[in-house]
């Protein structure tokens, strides 16, 4: 056995060792049906996001009687001043709206993502808030875009989740030569909310009432938080594999696959190691150099975890934005992915990667007439799983699918742990409701900054929470986070009757939320896709910046949970990666500013000071505005931090940040200052970090 292999399977018996501890008197068949219950709740909240996404996956290949069947019976749609009710009819609408899709070189890529999603309390309903962006195209030359937000409501119904109500305010919509602005070139209202700041971080209620008698065992409950936990494991490392794609650290990427992993692109195998790192040279050299852009943003992803702990797969959609800006070069690419993962010595690995190209194009020219792939309909990766809103199998129009076979023979090990002690079943549910509290908290975030809603913007935060204004520094404290809000943008406007010429949209996606044993804390890191809109005046100075994209990093975020409400403890932004010029131009259009040009430090140090200067944070501010060193403005390429090790080797990276940022200066905003755990920042166990040696020829990180 290895060195590493000791190592985990010393970590293992430290997990394990918890799982039949001496229990003074056993469970209640009473306690047993409450922690049911909640499990069931769990369960359910993650149903209505999976409902969903696959609502997206299907709009791609034009499955609108499929779509319909994922409403109730009496569902409606009701998309701005349009409303439809019906299945049958829900089904005639998709079709008229979206139908391009089924022709050649045809494109409908619907990305709904970074939800905020409350429970009812009696668990029989919920709504959700989501962001939404459409690329549609006919594929005989007109491509156009839409944007805006979905408010929409769920219901239990026989036994399966369904949308009740699709609700879409649209906000921008485009020609593609032109670029998306706002939409009948209006000032924008705010949507209004589903939520109060407070519920933002109680994704499920408290439930009401006695528990119905369940029948179930400790060991079934066990295993059904077991798989809610390996759910966030996979999902992390999907990500993070996507942050480490972005900045081509193929190090660390090859590290995340086992030793027979296997790449699939386009039909083409790439096989070990090896192969797998062959596979990502296909994309450049290791490191990002000046002007290089290769952002590859996951959207829609479904984890679906096997019985047994064994293996899990994850699909989803993957936007691509690719570039060099010194070349002048630029273009869209859209995937579909599906991608096999194996539990070994107690960590989740990567073993198998399907990566099926849907549309390539060029910036320039986009995907009218269908990129670069033309009519091509190349066969596309399985489903995980049936309809499942009718439990029917679904196939793909005019596509071949790609069946349920795996890439490699070698059959999967390593079962999860699993626990006979009740109140260790409560604590790992715990972990996972964390999961879900950091990414409702982390949405509404951006939800209220996006609309100038200081009160709901600071409100999310813990009462000793702190935040980083853009190019300033850090405010210490609800009040002080919303002074600085309005001492830069002005006072909180009246939702109901406000209109906005412009809007700053904040997806924060691609979350990575590693949990405390105890499930009280989190570590939260998300990419900033950030599309701006506004009206469009041919006319007006700056019109063809109506449309434009900008690119940011959360990566030291923190969240806890604060009198059974989860909050956000600390936020970072560390921005711009890339800002777009002109929609027309794209990423690749920017040049470098002139001295004094580019970002800049904040007019908030003369308006409201901050309670911490970004220039007192030394090295781990260095390159951006209102830091220290010399300014990095886009195509110069920004160093990217990170608050984690490789999850699965744990290297190192060159930017390595595990704990608050204002931590190192403030040591008494740690979590562990203020009685919570520091959560993992490495490869880990059931939320106990292991101690691992750092891969040869890794780059020790500075802090």
């Amino acid at each position: 056995m290895s060195r590493i292999n000791h190592r985990l399977a010393a970590a293992l018996l430290v997990v394990l060792a918890p799982c039949a501890p001496i229990q003074a008197e056993p469970p209640t068949t009473a306690q047993i049906d409450g922690v049911e219950r909640d499990v069931s709740r769990m369960e359910s909240l993650r149903e209505v996001k999976d409902l969903q996404r696959i609502y997206a996956q299907y709009a791609q290949f034009g499955l609108w009687s499929e779509m319909a069947d994922l409403f109730a019976s009496q569902g409606r749609i009701v998309w701005g001043d349009q409303a439809v009710t019906g299945r049958s009819g829900i089904a005639k609408w998709l079709a008229a709206h979206d139908g391009p899709v089924t022709n050649p070189g045809g494109l409908n890529m619907e990305l709904i993502d970074d939800p905020l999603v409350n429970l009812s309390a009696d668990g029989k309903s919920a709504k959700g808030r989501w962001r939404g962006l459409a690329f549609r195209g006919d594929g005989q030359g007109s491509a156009w875009m839409e944007g805006g937000l979905y408010e929409n409501e769920y219901v239990l119904e026989d036994g399966r989740w369904k949308l009740a109500t699709l609700h879409y305010f649209p906000q921008y919509k485009g020609d593609y030569k032109t670029g998306w602005s706002n939409i009948g070139q209006k000032d924008l209202p705010i949507v209004p909310y589903h939520f109060t700041v407070d519920e933002t971080g109680i994704p499920i209620p408290a439930p009401q009432g006695t528990p119905p008698a369940s029948g179930a065992t400790i060991m079934a409950l066990s295993s059904r938080v077991g798989e809610l936990n390996d759910q966030d494991a996979v999902r992390n490392l999907q990500n993070v594999y996507g942050y480490y794609v972005d900045m081509r650290m193929w190090d660390d990427v090859v590290d995340l696959f086992s030793d027979d992993g296997v790449i699939e692109i386009g039909g083409k195998l790439y096989k070990g190691k090896a192969g797998v790192r062959q596979a990502m040279t296909l994309m450049g050299p290791q490191g990002l150099s000046r002007g290089i852009m290769n952002d590859h943003l996951p959207f829609d992803t479904i984890v679906k975890v096997m019985p047994g702990g064994f293996e899990a797969f994850a699909r989803g959609t993957e936007l691509a934005m690719i570039g060099d800006a010194d070349a002048g070069t630029s273009s869209w690419r859209v995937s579909v992915f599906r991608n096999r993962f194996v539990r070994e010595d107690g960590l989740w690995k990567i073993r198998e990667m399907r990566i099926t190209p849907v549309m390539d194009a060029d910036h320039a020219e986009g995907w009218g007439k269908g990129g670069r792939l033309g009519a091509v309909k190349p066969a596309m990766p399985a489903w995980l799983g049936p309809n499942p809103a009718t439990g029917q199998p679904v196939a793909i129009n005019g596509f071949a699918m790609v069946g349920e076979q795996t890439l490699t023979g070698r059959a999967p090990s390593g079962s999860r742990a699993q626990t006979t002690d009740l109140s260790d079943v409560r604590r790992r549910l715990l972990r996972s409701t964390a999961w879900d509290g950091a990414e409702n908290v982390s949405a509404a975030y951006g939800y209220c900054l996006d609309d100038f809603q200081w009160p709901c913007m600071s409100g999310i935060f813990a009462e000793k929470g702190n935040k980083q204004s853009p190019f300033a520094g850090y405010y210490f404290g609800r009040d002080r986070i919303a002074g600085a809000a309005t001492a830069m943008y002005g006072k909180t406007p009246d939702p109901s009757t406000v209109l906005r010429q412009r809007l700053a949209i904040h997806w924060r996606i691609a979350p990575v939320v590693d949990v405390s044993h105890d499930g009280r804390s989190a570590l939260l890191r998300t990419y900033l896709f950030h599309p701006n809109t506004a009206k469009y005046d041919p006319a007006a100075p700056g019109a063809s910046r109506a449309a434009t994209i900008q690119s940011g990093m959360y990566p030291n975020d923190q969240v806890v949970l604060e009198d059974g409400i989860w909050r956000l403890w600390t936020l970072t932004i560390d921005e711009p990666y890339m800002t777009m010029p002109s929609w027309q131009g794209g990423w690749s259009a920017a040049k470098t500013p002139p001295p004094g040009g580019g970002m800049r430090a904040s007019p908030l140090l003369l308006r409201y000071p901050p309670d911490l200067l970004l220039t007192d944070l030394g090295k781990r501010e260095e390159g951006f505005a209102g830091g220290t060193g010399t300014k990095i403005d886009w195509p110069g390429i920004l160093p990217m931090w990170f608050h984690y090790r490789n999850p699965v080797s744990g290297r190192v990276p060159e930017h390595y940040w595990p704990d608050c940022v204002p931590c190192e200066v403030r040591p008494e905003v740690r979590l562990t200052s203020n009685g919570y755990e520091m959560p993992p920042t490495g490869p880990s166990i059931d939320g106990i970090e292991l101690t691992l040696p750092d891969p040869a020829g890794a780059t020790g990180g500075a802090k």
